[in-house]
């Protein structure tokens, strides 16, 4: 497997030359600061992200833009230090931003790989605002656990509302064992799963995470990557050349 493409790396030289010579994407892996219970530290959410972003540039080309370290994470409130977060609209602000460069530099495909679950709907609405202001720019939106079914289910076997879980500290315990204090970690039911209102981490969990991370194991965490790197991977390869749905359509017939 080749190295990483890393935009922080270039100069803006070889950023024009890849460019021109057909690399028309880009990734930008867009995580977290929180809490991640007593066992994880605060950088899980960036690391998972990042992982995967260097995982699939390694193997399709696509350079990965520097990634985004802070989302939005006010759910998990101000019970516990280490939380650093965003509004949601500084988060959507800032996916229109960055977009504007990209487009500048002559790229024309964005793909935005969130790794923390309640930077979506901000994202979301990021998105809305760059395919409007630049509709010749291709942009998707894909977290690290909706790249396939399998992948899903691997997250959220333990707990719906996964924090902290069996699948992140095991993620954990592939990529950064030295970071993981696995001997701290406390299993907790998903308490909010039939629950119709939504409530704020410290409402729901008494350590800040749910499911169970006592049975994290590295192989299941290095299972989860590969999965996120391989199939991401085979779907940009097919997304840097896709046409717009009515390209697709045969000629009409005179």
């Amino acid at each position: 497997m080749s190295k990483p493409v890393l935009w922080e790396e270039l100069t803006w030289e070889q950023i024009t030359e890849l460019r021109d010579r057909g690399m028309n994407t880009v990734i930008l892996p867009i995580g977290a600061t929180e809490q991640h219970a007593l066992h994880l530290p605060v950088g899980v959410d960036t690391l998972s992200a990042t992982a995967v972003a260097y995982g699939v540039s390694a193997a399709t080309g696509i350079p990965v833009l520097p990634a985004l370290p802070y989302g939005c994470s006010l759910g998990h409130s101000k019970k516990w230090a280490g939380t650093i977060s965003l509004r949601p609209e500084t988060l959507s602000a800032l996916i229109l931003e960055i977009a504007e460069w990209v487009v500048s530099a002559g790229f024309t495909r964005l793909v935005l790989l969130n790794g923390h679950v309640t930077n979506w709907a901000p994202l979301r609405c990021g998105l809305e605002n760059v395919r409007h202001q630049y509709p010749d720019l291709r942009i998707a939106l894909r977290s690290l656990w909706e790249i396939s079914s399998t992948i899903h289910e691997f997250y959220h076997h333990d707990a719906a509302n996964f924090h902290a879980n069996c699948a992140e500290t095991s993620v954990m315990l592939a990529l950064r064992p030295d970071l993981v204090q696995i001997e701290k970690a406390m299993d907790e039911p998903d308490r909010s799963a039939h629950c119709f209102f939504a409530y704020t981490v410290d409402q729901e969990s008494v350590h800040g995470g749910v499911g169970t991370p006592s049975k994290a194991d590295e192989g299941f965490g290095q299972t989860i990557l590969d999965a996120c790197i391989t199939e991401l991977s085979a779907q940009l390869q097919q997304a840097m050349v896709e046409k717009t749905p009515l390209e697709t359509l045969p000629p009409l017939l005179p």
